[in-house]
C-alpha cells in the first residue's frame, strides 16, 4: 500500500465511512476525516481505523483557538494516537499544540492558505494585501519556526515550501489534489496527483475522485499509478 495517497471520508456518517474503508481494503492505508463527519461519529471511527483496521488517520479539524484551549484538546485527541492532526498555522495556536501533544506521536500539520480560496476570498477576510503564494509561503515558514511537523498546502505552493530551509525534515501535505479528468469541485488551487507529488508534497489527499466513483478501488488504485516512484519517505 503507498500511504502517499490520503483518501478524505467525506461522507455523512460513520456507517458509510466505514463501509468505504472495507471497500476499498488494501488498496488505501491512509484516511482523513474532517469536521463534516465530527457529529456523525468521526472521532470514534478515527479511534476503530487506526486500532481495529490497522489504518493511518489524519483528523483533519484545523482547531483554531486561544493557547490553553488549544493546548487541552490536543492533549485529549493526542491520548488516540492519531497519526496527523491539523490546526490554522497561526504561530501561537502551533506553539500551543505542540505543547498539548508532549512528544505523543501524533504529528501537528498547520493549515497556512485554504486550497478553496483565492485572492478575492483574502480580500473579503480583510487578510493583508500581497500575493496569495507569498502569503502562503510565509505563514508556512512561520508555522515550521513555532514548531509544526507539517503544514498542509495547496499543490501550488508545495514547491516553494519544500525549499525553505525552515523545511527541511518537515511534512507537506496536499489538499486540492485532482486527478486527470476529474471536475475541481470547490477547490480553486489544483494539481494532479504527480504533480503534487513532484513538486514536493509527502502525502496527496483526495477525496470525491476516489468515494464518489462507480468503482472506488479502481479509482484508488489508479490514482496510485500516477505518482512517481521511488515512494518519497515520510
Amino acid at each position: 500500500m503507498d500511504d502517499r495517497l490520503i483518501v478524505a471520508l467525506d461522507v455523512p456518517n460513520v456507517v458509510q465511512g466505514l463501509d468505504l474503508v472495507l471497500q476499498l481494503g488494501d488498496a488505501v492505508s491512509f484516511y482523513k476525516i474532517g469536521l463534516g463527519m465530527l457529529t456523525g461519529g468521526g472521532l470514534a471511527l478515527a479511534n476503530e481505523l487506526k486500532q481495529e483496521q490497522g489504518k493511518r488517520v489524519f483528523l483533519d479539524m484545523k482547531l483554531f483557538d486561544i493557547g490553553a484551549t488549544i493546548e487541552s484538546a490536543v492533549r485529549g485527541i493526542a491520548a488516540y494516537e492519531l497519526d496527523f492532526l491539523t490546526v490554522q498555522g497561526d504561530p501561537q495556536v502551533v506553539r500551543a499544540a505542540m505543547e498539548g501533544k508532549r512528544g505523543g506521536p501524533t504529528q501537528i500539520l498547520a493549515v497556512t492558505v485554504l486550497t478553496s480560496l483565492d485572492r478575492a476570498d483574502l480580500d473579503q477576510n480583510m487578510i493583508r494585501a500581497g500575493d496569495l503564494s507569498e502569503i502562503t509561503l510565509e505563514r508556512a515558514a512561520r508555522a515550521f519556526e513555532a514548531g509544526a511537523d507539517g503544514v498542509i498546502t495547496s499543490p501550488n505552493e508545495a514547491a516553494a515550501i519544500r525549499a525553505l530551509p525552515q523545511a527541511a525534515g518537515k511534512l507537506i501535505v496536499t489538499p486540492g489534489v485532482r486527478p486527470m479528468g476529474s471536475a475541481k469541485g470547490d477547490q480553486k488551487r489544483v494539481a494532479t496527483p504527480a504533480e503534487a507529488i513532484k513538486a514536493g508534497a509527502n502525502h496527496i489527499v483526495v477525496g470525491r475522485p476516489v468515494w464518489a466513483a462507480q468503482d472506488p478501488v479502481a479509482a484508488a488504485r489508479a490514482i496510485v499509478a500516477e505518482l512517481p516512484h521511488p515512494l518519497r519517505a515520510a
